[in-house]
């Protein structure tokens, strides 16, 4: 379909070009005749105003980037939903791209952003990333970024998170508070700092009860997957049959746990105690239901896009803009599967 320019809304009404402009943004210094006459004819051909031209204009391209690890995890689809309504109030597009935690992907994906021009990137690092070149670029070019969830310490950007150590050290203390005294951790990758920063509470929380730390009960995913809880579950009832008790770094990897001791008929939490983190909406259909840390996801993805647009607007009036971190509340939600 033939698309209406200015000019031949102009041409067809013999005015000018910057009339036809001025009496479609409302100006007050063109005639209610006219702009009557350029709003009907405007309608009747369905002309839309050319985004890229007034992208040159104003500088500005109306859309942001977000990179995150994975879709398909409640986790980040809920920080998706909490970005996307906030863009929407603010007249936002979101590009959003799946790193699918490849260090490779990343790279090729904040390259495709930086090349759209968009006006601010939202991520959550990939398990292999850190704080490598292509992060170090976005800060080159002073594009408005934001950091969530995965992040690292290293990159001078805003950031919003949660206190990963204190929430691990309150969810494995739950755990001693029932009398679970050999607790084995199923912990991230190494890399990203969520990982990390769970693990240093989980050591924390036993160090605080006496309870002296064994490497060997210490378990570390790679993909941070439910069959990984799987392989995990296995090997721990093998090797250490006296587990009381396992932490998971999310209640995906939790939930292969459960399904490995349902499947062999360990009782949960009898014989071993279980506590996930997230609070993924399927913790609470579970038999038992599973003891989780709440991560507010949908209010992390609202704070990413209103810090971001604060630093976007700084951005425009020309003024410095210093990184703000955002931490948001968490806490321990007991259910079944860790009450004895």
């Amino acid at each position: 379909m033939k698309v209406t320019t200015l000019k031949e809304i102009a041409e067809t009404l013999g005015i000018s070009i910057t009339t036809v402009s001025k009496a479609l943004k409302g100006y007050s210094d063109v005639s209610s005749k006219t702009k009557k006459a350029v709003l009907e004819l405007a309608k009747e051909l369905n002309y839309t105003p050319n985004s890229f031209a007034v992208n040159l204009r104003t500088q500005e391209s109306k859309t942001i980037g977000l990179i995150i690890p994975e879709v398909v995890h409640h986790f980040f689809s809920s920080v998706i939903n909490g970005i996307i309504a906030e863009a929407e109030k603010n007249g936002y597009l979101v590009i959003i791209l799946q790193s699918n935690e490849s260090l490779e992907l990343e790279k090729k994906q904040v390259a495709l952003l930086l090349n759209k021009r968009v006006d601010g990137i939202i991520m959550s690092l990939s398990n292999e990333s850190n704080d490598d070149d292509h992060i170090k670029e976005i800060i080159k070019r002073e594009i408005p970024f934001v950091q969530f969830d995965k992040i690292s310490k290293l990159i001078p950007s805003s950031k919003v998170i949660i206190n990963d150590q204190k929430a691990s050290m309150e969810a494995v203390q739950h755990l001693i508070d029932q009398g679970c005294k050999k607790i084995a951790h199923i912990r991230g990758p190494i890399n990203p700092q969520n990982a990390i920063d769970r693990f240093i509470g989980y050591k924390k929380a036993l160090e605080k009860n006496d309870i002296t730390f064994d490497s060997k009960l210490v378990y570390t995913c790679e993909n941070v997957t439910f069959e990984e809880g799987i392989q995990f579950a296995k090997e721990i009832v093998n090797d250490h049959p006296d587990v009381d008790a396992v932490f998971c770094i999310t209640d995906l990897v939790a939930v292969g746990v459960l399904s490995y001791l349902n499947d062999n008929n360990i009782k949960v939490p009898q014989q071993i105690a279980l506590m996930g983190f997230s609070n993924w909406f399927m913790s609470q259909v579970l038999t038992p239901k599973l003891s989780t840390v709440d991560q507010p996801s949908y209010e992390m993805g609202a704070s990413s896009f209103n810090l971001l647009m604060e630093e976007i607007n700084y951005k425009k009036q020309n003024l410095p803009f210093k990184p703000k971190t955002i931490e948001l509340t968490t806490s321990v939600i007991i259910r079944e599967s860790s009450i004895r």
